[in-house]
């Protein structure tokens, strides 16, 4: 033990008896170089320091004092950074105090999760005017919930095989429904929540509907492999679009109401005609079937084209441009009027099975089986946050056009209710 201690205590004296000594000389130089030489002769006596300091000692104790100050100074400046960091981590990046409102993307944890159905949840949505969303199941209901207080207000029933999609008027006074029962279904909004017509026409499973905007017409996709366009007064079928060759999944009436998007087992989105019921475009360029389209809003414009540009430069695209989501796992971005993809979003792990427009047009949102909501930035073409969304497939979600609020569904058969900051 002694002797352990005597050679702690000798490299001690190594370490700090040169140090020691360092300091002293660089005080005594500070003091001779300022004139102080009553306190030179001081510290030399008590320091025991014989003789002139070495040069080398010149101005050491100024340089290291700034040398201090300017790492001092390097501290505040990572904390500051730091703190920063630490904020960004808690709210997201960069913090929400220097975003715009059109910037915010939903974060977790979420605000609300809703149990109530008793079998996976096919499609959410939210209510164009009032604080309420829908969200339809396998259980054969759709149900009511306020999203900002997370409380179930009531269920629609109707339906006797799984609702597959749903979808409001502009003005949220008729919701429209669709199921694997081969109906579909109007439903008042304005008071009493009844079932106003029930419309039969297709031979299959109907999956996807959606209002025209005038809300004087109703579009439906089936699994017969046609597309159906329905007289909302009467409940007849007016319209029949065919040409595609498999089942078509969901389908969507651009902002202007002339042209519909589909997409089908058949691995194609096709754009028609809603005057004429010609098709436009076939856009063929996923390698699995395609879930689901959206159309971009005019906000989408400036960015779709800044992330074009960048690859080449071929201009600037007109658009309309739309987004798809597919088995394949990737989200394709295409212009329809050039009838192109202009590129292709990889990262989730599994089927796409829902995506849309941030309002704010500079984001992508898209859900899949891989359970996760992924926030995708167009001007990059680059996943920018991936949230963990449910513990089991991610089968749809909306984004609400005016509220920052995002809603998802899932095989979990809960309803998620997200806050955008």
């Amino acid at each position: 033990m002694f002797q352990n201690a005597t050679i702690a205590e000798k490299i001690n004296l190594k370490v700090e008896v040169p140090h020691k000594k360092a300091i002293n000389k660089a005080v005594a130089d500070y003091l001779r170089s300022n004139g102080y030489m009553t306190a030179l002769e001081g510290l030399k006596k008590d320091a025991d320091m014989p003789g002139e300091v070495e040069k080398k000692y010149g101005g050491l104790l100024e340089k290291k004092w700034t040398s201090v100050i300017r790492l001092q100074k390097k501290v505040m400046e990572l904390e500051t950074k730091l703190s920063e960091a630490e904020k960004e981590y808690i709210e997201g990046a960069p913090t929400r105090g220097k975003r715009l409102p059109t910037e915010w993307i939903p974060r977790p944890p979420e605000k609300h999760c809703l149990s109530g159905h008793r079998a996976s949840v096919t499609k959410v949505i939210f209510h164009p005017m009032f604080n309420l969303m829908v969200s339809a199941s396998e259980d054969a209901t759709i149900k009511v919930w306020d999203y900002e207080t997370g409380d179930y207000e009531r269920s629609l029933k109707g339906h006797t095989d799984s609702v597959q999609d749903i979808a409001f008027d502009s003005h949220g006074k008729l919701l429209v429904s669709c199921s694997a029962d081969m109906s579909i279904k109007l439903w008042d909004f304005t008071q009493g929540y009844q079932c106003l017509k029930t419309m039969h026409g297709h031979d299959h499973n109907v999956t996807g509907v959606a209002f025209m905007p005038t809300g004087d017409f109703v579009i439906s996709a089936s699994r017969d492999k046609t597309i159906k366009m329905w007289e909302v007064a009467t409940g007849y079928c007016v319209k029949t679009f065919t040409g595609h060759r498999e089942w078509v999944r969901q389908v969507k009436v651009s902002p202007d109401g002339s042209l519909i998007a589909s997409c089908s087992n058949d691995h194609t989105v096709r754009v028609w005609l809603t005057s004429t019921k010609e098709c436009k475009a076939e856009l063929r360029d996923h390698e699995h079937v395609v879930e689901c389209v959206a159309w971009a809003n005019d906000s989408c414009r400036v960015a779709i084209n800044e992330s074009v540009s960048t690859d080449n430069k071929r201009g600037t695209y007109e658009g309309p441009f739309l987004v798809s989501g597919s088995r394949d796992k990737t989200i394709k971005l295409w212009d329809v009027g050039s009838g192109i993809c202009l590129f292709t979003l990889h990262g989730h792990d599994n089927w796409v099975r829902g995506v849309m427009f941030h309002p704010g047009g500079k984001f992508i949102i898209s859900a899949s089986d891989d359970k996760t909501l992924r926030i995708w930035d167009i001007v990059n073409k680059r996943n920018t946050k991936t949230i963990e969304a449910h513990s089991h497939f991610c089968t749809s979600l909306d984004f609400h056009r005016t509220q920052p609020y995002v809603v998802t569904g899932s095989v979990d058969k809960t309803v998620k209710v997200w806050e955008c900051r």
